[in-house]
């Protein structure tokens, strides 16, 4: 799936929430004419063109949405015009290119990994010892990465609302010496400052817990707060990326979601 079908979803995620907004707003199409004709706020529900910021901006005016929500919409047409992941191509292959695209539209993630913190929350040093130990790595693309990682971070938690990130991690992720013991000092604190904002929770499952429903593996489920939006899990392999949008198999990571967070401990309870 390439960068560009990724942020087709983006659109159409923003054409059903305005649409919404003018439902309960009680509006026609018809009534929100100053924008422009029925045909084109059709089209820009339907997600068919790019949506422009001052559009959107004054649909919500008129929709009586709240400054929040106007921000957030905001905030996704201009990814949407500037998608600003493809300033990236050489750190974005053509199969992650869609889940940056989910990333931008969800407003929570829920993810666990045994063995790796997740981008969102690694500091540039922790990125820059995973990368350089791919066996793959180009050393030219290292700062590339590591400026993509930090835009992305940006994306995530620079919007309004931020991002809800519940992360759930192996205590092996932060025990292995990535990059040395400076370098896990510095994760892991900056993973305590990181879990004490309002929209991150930071959990640890512990070696003790021992055999537990998730042995099969990462995996992160995005979701958005349109019911109408199905969740989608992220599964990442050396081939490439997959998406799952079964609701039967996302429900399954759900469940095993719920399940490994309630054997774990938060991140302050881990370091104490």
């Amino acid at each position: 799936m390439t960068a560009g079908t990724g942020s087709v979803y983006v659109r159409k995620a923003l054409g059903r929430r305005l649409k919404e907004l003018r439902v309960a707003a009680r509006k026609s199409h018809a009534d929100v004419g100053d924008v422009g004709s029925v045909a084109k706020i059709k089209r820009i529900e339907a997600g068919d063109p790019p949506i422009k910021m001052p559009d959107v901006r004054a649909l919500c005016f008129m929709y009586g949405a709240d400054t929040a929500t106007t921000e957030q919409l905001a905030e996704m047409a201009l990814i949407k015009e500037e998608n600003w992941w493809e300033d990236y191509p050489e750190a974005v292959p053509h199969w992650l290119g869609k889940y940056v695209a989910l990333e931008t539209a969800a407003s929570a993630i829920t993810t666990f990994d045994p063995e790796l913190i997740h981008g969102l929350l690694q500091t540039p040093a922790y990125h820059r010892a995973v990368f350089e130990a791919d066996a793959d790595v180009v050393s030219a693309k290292v700062e590339l990465e590591i400026g993509f990682r930090a835009e992305r971070q940006r994306a995530a938690f620079g919007r309004t609302p931020p991002l809800r990130v519940t992360a759930v991690l192996g205590e092996g992720a932060l025990v292995r010496a990535v990059g040395g013991d400076a370098t896990m000092r510095e994760q892991r604190l900056h993973l305590m400052k990181m879990s004490e904002q309002r929209h991150v929770d930071v959990f640890v499952l512990p070696w003790v817990a021992g055999a537990h429903t998730s042995m099969k593996g990462a995996f992160t489920i995005l979701s958005t707060d349109n019911p109408e939006e199905p969740d989608v899990v992220y599964l990442e392999t050396l081939g490439g990326g997959r998406y799952m949008e079964r609701q039967d198999l996302v429900e399954r990571y759900r469940r095993n979601a719920e399940i490994i967070k309630s054997q774990s401990v938060t991140m302050k309870e881990y370091l104490s």
